[in-house]
């Protein structure tokens, strides 16, 4: 039987959907691409904005008029934080949450041999209270030269504008252990870059003895075949200069920090519920830079967040320009129903949140223009992940440099020294040559 995935929203949905992949290949399923007819079709979703919830909607309609007779499962966070929304979904014959993703084989087994009552579709498991991480693991991901790794879920950050918590739960996290053999496994398989990632990644090791992220990039430093190891994105507030210099010390650690910003704006961040001020921000930057070298900064912008003057706006322009950036995600604040932040009062005109937008993006893409222009002549050790054109191979520096490479050899999963020499006409990738 065929079974195809539709995965929706973060890197931590994308690995729990390889998870899943596994669970159907080792029993004999054919994970076929989504846009092919299956006899299964598995949409892990995701609900940060209600926008995510419109799309999940659509694709399910679209697979049941595609094939009728196909059994359709509904996973991931909209239906936990929005069971009795899911429910109202017809067409879907299974709905599960974020909570006990072993059982999806199990049930999708049983609903093929008709050993469920139709009636029974909504298998949703409370979450709140759970002080339990889902041990789950991927031996590999097909195709990738990076490997993504789940070492935390869950958040108890509780930020006005999001409804993520309501719909992961409580901070929990991988054992040590666990993360050694996964990532003991992932190496056999070819994978040299590991990526951590999680719903607050930063919080690791909270429900742990004595345990913080650092203590996971030390493990996996050490086993055979692991070149590189990476974060996701970070809250920065929880990153210490114990964490920064220990990490300073692991040649596999690649200086690349996300740290999510979201304001510039001291009061904006205050209305959001994030747990520092801008001065505190730009400390930590600080201290990154103090003890990397030729390290990336990069970060998410909302704008147009409810109660957002335009004098708090022009701070936060202020203050990005200050912090100078690699690269920035930007991002008008969409309501989410649910949060605190859907009540509040000032709520942003969608035409000025658009002009808000477009002058951030601006002086994002002017800022990772010069971050780019400023590695001409280094040289820089990039982990080839695909063929870009023929005979040109693409790939990532430890800075996470979009890096691309004219080689006569087929170097996907190699890592080589290359001389950056020029930046493509979009200023999005930096153009280098084979340093041999």
């Amino acid at each position: 039987m065929k079974v195809a995935f539709f995965t929706l929203g973060c890197k931590v949905n994308q690995y729990e959907s390889q998870f899943l992949m596994q669970q159907f290949k080792k029993n004999g399923f054919e994970v076929v691409a989504s846009e092919e007819i299956a006899d299964v079709y598995i949409i892990n979703s995701c609900t940060v904005t209600s926008t995510g919830d419109k799309k999940t909607r659509q694709i399910i309609h679209r697979l049941k008029t595609l094939n009728q007779n196909a059994l359709i499962v509904l996973t991931g966070c909209f239906p936990q934080a929005f069971p009795e929304e899911a429910k109202k979904i017809s067409e879907a014959d299974i709905i599960t949450g974020t909570k006990n993703r072993k059982e999806i084989y199990n049930l999708v087994i049983d609903k093929l041999g008709n050993n469920l009552k139709n009636e029974e579709r909504v298998h949703i498991y409370d979450n709140e209270k759970d002080k339990t991480f889902e041990a789950m693991s991927v031996e590999k991901f097909d195709g990738k030269t990076r490997a993504f790794m789940k070492i935390q879920d869950g958040c108890n950050r509780f930020c006005s504008y999001c409804i993520i918590p309501k719909a992961r739960g409580r901070v929990r996290s991988k054992s040590l252990n666990d993360i050694k053999h996964e990532a003991e496994q992932l190496a056999l398989n070819g994978h040299k870059e590991i990526v951590f990632t999680g719903i607050n990644l930063s919080s690791y090791g909270q429900d742990l003895e004595n345990v913080r992220l650092v203590d996971a990039v030390e493990v996996i430093a050490k086993i055979d075949g692991i070149k590189r190891v990476r974060f996701s994105s970070l809250e920065p507030e929880l990153l210490t200069i114990d964490d920064v210099k220990r990490l300073k010390l692991i040649d596999e650690f690649c200086p690349h920090f996300h740290l999510c910003l979201q304001s510039g704006c001291n009061a904006t961040l205050k209305r959001m519920n994030r747990h520092y001020s801008t001065e505190e921000y730009f400390e930590i930057v600080n201290m990154i830079r103090d003890n990397f070298d030729n390290v990336a900064v990069t970060t998410d912008l909302m704008v147009g967040f409810p109660g957002e003057t335009d004098e708090e706006f022009k701070e936060t322009i202020n203050f990005i320009k200050k912090v100078d950036f690699a690269q920035m995600h930007v991002f008008a604040y969409s309501k989410r129903p649910g949060t605190r932040a859907a009540l509040m009062h000032g709520q942003v005109e969608n035409k000025i949140k658009k002009r808000r937008s477009f002058e951030v993006i601006k002086i994002a893409n002017e800022m990772q223009e010069n971050f780019l222009n400023s590695q001409i002549d280094s040289t820089l050790e990039v982990l080839f992940e695909t063929e870009y054109i023929h005979n040109y191979y693409q790939g990532h520096s430890k800075n996470y440099l979009n890096v691309i490479v004219k080689s006569d050899e087929n170097i996907c999963g190699k890592i080589k020294n290359v001389k950056i020499v020029d930046v493509d006409a979009q200023k999005k990738h930096c153009i280098g040559v084979l340093d041999e």
